[in-house]
């Protein structure tokens, strides 16, 4: 018998570039549509108001249930994601919401188009904004930064231009023909989503330590044994031929979700690299002399089963021997190199034990003259090489700017390396889920992404819990100006088109902020959590003072400050959370986040309207936002503070504990 000679696993690497620019351009237009659509909810509130009778904060409800829902529904809809494809969850949600937004602009009562336009169309919206949120990150590594910042300057373009169509559409064919024309613009949706191609993952593969040792030579049994350690070892399930293929084993300890935050699985570098070395340094001193076998995957050699079934070639003479280790059955044949068989309904083996691996063989090699390949039949399936690869399992899947920011790539560099730093394994179960493409409720890519993402455990970090407040004080305010200023402008005496483009103001330097921030990020040495408080502070400033002079003139340069404000937070939070926290957290942090967010902004625009139908003003609303922004921007001051100190005490703690007497 001879060993596995190579540990292969699967990894995605980004192409930087051909149909990117495709994904890129795909969602530019989602993030333009989806965004628009949900910042000129303001035309809408007179109308809508006037026509059921009811008071602004009322009719208000209606979008803050929009912008609130389709943040709300960001990790939920990430999981689905994360099992089935960008392309899918895009194009079922463009059809969902646009259907429900043409069912919206029928609505009988206020409280039909809370729950269709608001809850429904937010859950729809969700599906179409995070496939385009993550997929451009997952097309690009060392352009990154510049793609991803192309692609959320939708939301500025989006804010400009649907203002003005909104009212035009409203003068024109009334707020129900407007909802209407939305709802076609967010069917075009599913065209653009249609773009998002899955990326093929390649195989990786080095070789075997322990052949290179002589350890081959040893006895069957104890090589047998000798097999088991090492894939208990290196998370490893499956051995076919001359290859070990990688995934990672099922954690002991989980959730209620019966799954694991995302961080406690191992990357594919950590898997490659079993060796002793520091996690720091042990990729570079592994790789170094160590040349790759890189190849496009379409079958898959090495397919794990919820059982940990491992395969090897073997002789004849070799069978009995085995069949008396592991039993009589064969789960499996081996067809030719590029394809494995195993039937659909596995026969009854024995369960495994937690510190066991089951090996199944097969008697006839590759090199018998007897030997033919043979089709599958009704009880076989070709298993597929690659499967089990995801997005969420990149621990850099929602970092939208430049990469060098990040100390795994600046020592790597672009490329397999640092690919392989940042992605989770699959365990086999989730491989195995894939192959057999059964209807399942709630299947472990699913599981494994909400477990990462509604992770609470981060909450007991000081440093995040403040960051995440400080989020959910934001977007408590951040939405008032988007309602109110247009109908602030008409109480001044502004024609309608000049006080709608007050809000197309705000999407203009939104979008130049966008553009500026990712330039300044790239810049070494430069702080993002200031560059954040800086412009909150200011951004609440002004916003309480917008009142104070209603000149064009006056109220413009309000406008402009507050999108330059509100674009430098929209930006930066990514880079600000993995600055606090590690890359290793940032989907768990992205999560809890968008859920704080989505709260907030749910609850922040009514209050708002609340203010204004109690005092008939609408300064009392604009005082309560720039108030939040302002208290947002000076509690995140003293984060690098809080993290620095927190720092010092646990490495004080650490300190102590070495040097204790045993």
């Amino acid at each position: 018998m001879k060993g596995p000679h190579t540990i292969t696993t699967y990894v995605t690497v980004p192409p930087d570039g051909g149909w990117g620019w495709v994904i890129v351009a795909a969602s530019f237009v989602c993030n333009m549509v989806v965004d628009g659509i949900v910042f000129s909810f303001g035309p809408l509130l007179v109308p809508i108001a006037t026509e059921f009778k009811v008071s602004q904060s009322q009719a208000t409800i209606a979008g803050s249930l929009l912008s609130g829902f389709y943040l709300i529904s960001g990790p939920f809809v990430s999981a689905l994601a994360n099992r089935y494809g960008f392309r899918f969850t895009g194009v079922v949600g463009s059809i969902s919401a646009g259907f429900i937004f043409a069912i919206a602009s029928l609505a009988p009562s206020i409280h039909f188009l809370w729950l269709f336009y608001g809850i429904l169309g937010g859950l729809g919206f969700g599906m179409i904004y995070v496939p385009a949120v993550i997929t451009t990150g997952f097309y690009f590594e060392k352009w990154r930064a510049l793609a991803t910042g192309i692609s959320v300057t939708g939301t500025g373009i989006g804010t400009i231009v649907m203002g003005p169509l909104t009212t035009f559409l409203i003068r024109e064919f009334g707020w129900r023909g407007a909802l209407l024309a939305q709802a076609g613009m967010v069917l075009c949706c599913a065209l653009f989503s249609a773009l998002y191609r899955p990326l093929k993952p390649i195989r990786v593969s080095v070789p075997n330590p322990d052949i290179e040792n002589g350890e081959d030579k040893l006895p069957l049994l104890e090589r047998i044994r000798r097999a088991r350690d090492i894939l208990k070892r290196t998370y490893s399930t499956i051995s076919i031929d001359n290859e070990i293929g990688i995934t990672a084993v099922e954690p002991y300890h989980t959730t209620i979700l019966r799954a694991n935050n995302n961080s406690t699985y191992p990357t594919a570098s950590e898997i490659f690299n079993r060796g002793g070395d520091t996690a720091k340094d042990a990729p570079r001193k592994k790789y170094k002399n160590t040349r790759f076998s890189v190849t496009t995957a379409e079958k898959r050699h090495s397919v794990p089963n919820n059982e940990t079934i491992a395969k090897k070639k073997v002789k004849d003479e070799d069978y009995d021997a085995l069949k008396e280790e592991n039993g009589d059955e064969d789960t499996g044949t081996h067809i030719h190199d590029d394809v494995f068989y195993i039937p659909k309904k596995p026969v009854k083996t024995p369960e495994p034990r937690r510190d066991s691996i089951t090996f199944k063989y097969r008697s006839r090699t590759m090199s018998d003259s007897s030997y033919r390949p043979r089709r599958p039949s009704n009880h076989q399936r070709t298993i597929h090489a690659g499967v089990g690869v995801r997005p969420l399992y990149r621990d850099d899947i929602f970092f939208a700017a430049s990469l060098s920011r990040l100390p795994q790539y600046a020592s790597r560099g672009s490329g397999l390396d640092y690919t392989m730093t940042v992605s989770r394994l699959p365990t086999a179960k989730d491989v195995q889920e894939e192959e057999d493409a059964i209807c399942q409720l709630c299947p472990e890519a699913v599981r494994r992404t909400l477990a990462t993402m509604l992770d609470m455990t981060l909450l007991k970090s000081p440093v995040f819990m403040l960051f995440a407040f400080a989020g959910f004080v934001t977007m408590l305010g951040i939405f008032i100006p988007f309602l109110f200023l247009a109908g602030r402008a008409v109480s001044f005496g502004y024609k309608g088109d000049k006080a709608v483009f007050l809000v197309s103001t705000i999407g203009i330097t939104n979008t130049i902020g966008r553009i500026m921030c990712g330039a300044l990020t790239s810049v070494p040495g430069i702080s993002a959590l200031a560059i954040n408080n800086i412009a909150l502070t200011i951004g609440g400033l002004a916003t309480m003072c917008s009142g104070y002079s209603d000149s064009e003139t006056f109220q413009f340069a309000y406008a402009a400050i507050f999108g330059l404000s509100i674009s430098c937070w929209a930006s930066l939070r990514s880079i600000i959370a993995v600055d606090l926290i590690g890359i290793e957290k940032l989907t768990n942090a992205f999560g809890i986040i968008l859920m704080f967010q989505g709260f907030a902004a749910t609850l922040g625009s009514p209050i708002a309207g609340m203010l204004y139908d109690i005092t008939g003003s609408y300064d009392m609303s604009f005082y309560l936002s720039g108030g939040l922004l302002l208290f947002s921007g000076v509690i995140c001051y003293p984060l690098n503070y809080l993290k620095d100190k927190l720092e010092n005490q646990k490495s004080s703690k650490t300190d102590i504990g070495d040097t204790a007497p045993c």
